[in-house]
């Protein structure tokens, strides 16, 4: 197990005084001092690690895609902000596109990156539009089976239901 910033602080401050090149009464102000440099290397450490993607302090090490999908909110996996959807221009800032995102935390095509609450009330806004009706070929195809609904009745036939 990797020892703490402050117990290596105090092994610092510890040797230095052992050496002779640091009076017990300077002790305090020198730990103080140590801890606090020490404490800034962890914190690059640590975003440079994000920076090269390496996993070990970034968010996706810590955060199962399944739970960056919320009822009301995406997280983000790159930086951690929270989104109703992750857009192209969100994902643009951190070079990415949504299917290299996908592919870079395991997500699966089919799952959409927007919460919960945002894809239901699409659906309903679709249902309730019922955009598919509105197709050209959508709108053939009414005509064609019309047409062929008055032809059967002219003839005096019943159309069988496809």
């Amino acid at each position: 197990m990797q020892p703490s910033v402050l117990e290596m602080a105090k092994d610092l401050v510890k040797a230095q005084i052992e050496a002779g090149e640091l009076t017990p009464d300077a002790m305090p102000k020198a730990l103080q001092k140590s801890h606090a440099s020490l404490m800034a290397l962890q914190a690059r450490q640590v975003q440079v690690e994000v920076d090269e993607g390496s996993g070990v302090g970034s968010l996706s090490g810590s955060i199962d895609w399944r739970q960056s999908i919320t009822r009301h909110a995406i997280t983000c996996l790159e930086c951690g902000a929270s989104f109703k959807q992750l857009s192209i221009r969100h994902l643009r800032q951190h070079d990415l596109e949504a299917r290299s995102y996908r592919s870079k935390y395991g997500i699966p095509r089919t799952q959409s990156l927007a919460a919960r609450d945002t894809m239901a009330r699409r659906r309903q806004v679709v249902q309730a539009i019922r955009p598919w009706e509105k197709t050209r070929r959508y709108l053939a195809m009414q005509a064609g089976t019309a047409a062929k609904k008055k032809t059967a009745a002219k003839r005096g036939r019943k159309t069988s239901p496809r």
